[in-house]
């Protein structure tokens, strides 16, 4: 534990954050989930036990990044614009 304790805590609580899909008005809830497992993490060195610490979030591969980059850059199909439409007769 060589990172300040408050400074783990912010990455932890963004971590889980990043988990559950960006929601808001949650971080009082992450900040707290995130304290209670540095508590955890602490008594567990202290007693000299195995350190068991959640993975952080995964980050989207390469490949995946690429798709969905390349499905927003798509361009819709060209829709005529109401003026040049003939009335009907």
């Amino acid at each position: 534990m060589l990172e300040p304790r408050d400074e783990w805590i912010k990455k932890r609580a963004y971590a889980i954050w990043e988990e559950e899909g960006h929601p808001s008005g949650r971080d009082a809830e992450h900040w707290a989930q995130a304290s209670s497992e540095r508590i955890a993490l602490e008594k567990t060195v202290a007693n000299g036990s195995t350190i068991d610490i959640k993975p952080k979030a995964k980050r989207k591969t390469a490949v995946a990044a690429a798709a969905v980059a390349e499905e927003k850059s798509a361009k819709p199909a060209k829709k005529t614009p109401k003026k040049a439409v003939a009335p009907k007769v």
